[in-house]
């Protein structure tokens, strides 16, 4: 699966790697070096981040499935129970 970013994303990104670049190498990157430099980590360690983001949806999804039983579970033969409370009554 090919990551996209839309143009605005992207520009915000060069901006930030722009930005990073002035305040902790003490040098300037251009435009062009800073969108390449982007291209790069998209590619390259990308899919790394978004294999690892599907694998914690996939859990927190399994572990709601397993919690679907407690919250919609409903315990069998209560009508007595509820015919013996209004009885009661």
């Amino acid at each position: 699966m090919t990551i996209e970013l839309s143009k605005e994303v992207r520009q915000q990104a060069i901006s930030s790697i722009e930005r990073y670049f002035l305040e902790n190498m003490d040098e300037k990157i251009g435009n062009i070096a800073a969108g390449a430099l982007l291209g790069f980590f998209v590619d390259e360690i990308g899919p790394v981040i978004y294999n690892m983001a599907v694998a914690e949806v996939q859990e927190r999804i399994q572990t709601r499935v397993m919690e679907i039983d407690l919250e919609v579970n409903e315990d069998p033969f209560q009508y007595w129970r509820k015919y013996d409370h209004m009885k009661k009554r």
